[in-house]
């Protein structure tokens, strides 16, 4: 079975009769689709640092509501300026049992370093920026109150 082409190896639209009819060639799309063109999604502010807050709030361990955030610009990418505080043991714990600084995460400012990271590579991940800067200014400790073990 021979299937109809033209020159340039187009496939050529049949009528009814099983020819080709001459007026009504169209070529069908090739086999392979072009690549997409992207088009642009754009994200409100407020949805944004709704966003950051909570990646922030999940970062330090503390309430997203405790998290302020603000956004600018970083020579065309996205600058965040994070305030929040942090979520500690308690020190008297830490007295008796040094290791607990290590199960933690590591020291506050080891964290806080650890969590710019995190930040960064989270916000891009579920909004597609692309993050330059991000700042965290930490407000104070969150201290986690000892339980009695039962």
């Amino acid at each position: 079975m021979s299937v109809p082409t033209d020159s340039t190896g187009w496939f050529l639209a049949a009528d009814a009769h099983g020819g080709t009819d001459q007026d009504a060639r169209e070529p069908v799309a090739p086999a392979v689709a072009p690549r997409a063109s992207r088009g642009r999604t754009r994200i409100a502010p407020r949805a944004l640092r709704q966003i950051v807050s909570r990646v922030t709030a999940e970062s330090l361990g503390v309430n997203p509501n405790q998290v302020g955030v603000d956004l600018g610009d970083d020579h065309g990418m996205l600058a965040l300026t994070i305030s929040a505080p942090i979520r500690v043991v308690a020190l008297s714990r830490v007295t008796r049992e040094p290791a607990v600084i290590a199960r933690t995460g590591g020291t506050i400012l080891a964290r806080s370093a650890t969590s710019q990271t995190e930040i960064r590579r989270r916000v891009g991940e579920l909004t597609g920026a692309d993050i330059g800067r991000v700042t965290v200014h930490l407000t104070g400790v969150d201290v986690v109150p000892e339980r009695r073990v039962r």
